[in-house]
């Protein structure tokens, strides 16, 4: 059935394998501790998922409903991994896109965001996309905005008793102007659209600290191929380059 399931997920990618190819992929998935999850398949090392404090925090985050059925240990690590390295940097954090808050409550356990004396904002519509934001090349490969339901309310109580926690509710890119930090460390984008995310990132580039990291959720998804393209463009402008990681995000490292 395992090996069914793989040349079906192999089709659906459009793409055909020696059978030499899909028997050892399969062996590989056997393996003990292989990580598959999230669009990611290995076999190395991900002992992180065993780590006390981290295994805590993902909890917290999925206890939100963010993330449905869906596991995403990987993609959470990744966040907390960026979130930790910058978390003694001057300036505050900042996600755009935060739907039910699975991340951003992830992160703020992770890093013990209480005791550093910074904010976090969290903006969103609260209810899925901004229909007119969505570009048509974007629509064609089918990026609707439908399927998000109203979470506000839920979102303010995921955060009302965190310190620092500031919670935006208007669109990208209108609601920007509304975050007053000077300086940020920390910058997630997740909108799942490429006009609203280019304009964050250009809005916060210059408030971006040295050493600040901003990460993209979308940027190495096939859905998304038009927020990578900008992205590229984006980052060459600016001459650095995007990391582009098998999580499907992306890493932009301020110089």
């Amino acid at each position: 059935m395992l090996k069914d399931l793989f040349y079906r997920v192999a089709n659906k990618a459009r793409f055909v394998l020696p059978s030499s190819v899909t028997n050892l992929s399969y062996m590989l998935y056997r393996a003990r501790n292989a990580y598959f999850q999230d669009g990611l398949l290995t076999v190395h090392n991900s002992d992180f998922r065993k780590e006390q404090k981290f295994c805590e925090a993902y909890r917290l985050g999925k206890a939100t409903g963010s993330w449905g059925r869906q596991e995403i240990e990987w993609r959470a690590y990744v966040c907390c991994w960026a979130a930790w390295s910058v978390r003694n940097k001057e300036g505050d954090f900042v996600e755009c896109g935060v739907h039910r808050g699975g991340l951003s409550r992830t992160v703020i356990h992770y890093i013990d965001f209480e005791n550093l004396g910074k904010q976090f904002w969290l903006l969103d519509t609260y209810e899925g996309l901004v229909d007119n934001l969505i570009g048509k090349n974007e629509r064609c490969l089918g990026i609707l905005p439908n399927g998000y339901n109203y979470c506000y309310n839920e979102v303010l109580k995921t955060f009302k008793s965190i310190q620092g926690v500031k919670i935006i509710k208007g669109i990208v890119p209108d609601a920007l102007s509304q975050v007053t930090s000077n300086h940020i460390c920390y910058l997630s984008i997740d909108m799942n659209c490429t006009a609203p995310e280019i304009a964050a990132a250009e809005y916060f580039w210059d408030r971006v600290t040295r050493g600040g990291i901003i990460v993209l959720d979308d940027y190495g998804w096939r859905k998304h191929i038009h927020q990578k393209i900008a992205f590229d463009r984006f980052a060459d402008q600016r001459g650095v380059k995007v990391l582009s990681l098998p999580t499907g995000q992306g890493l932009i490292f301020k110089p």
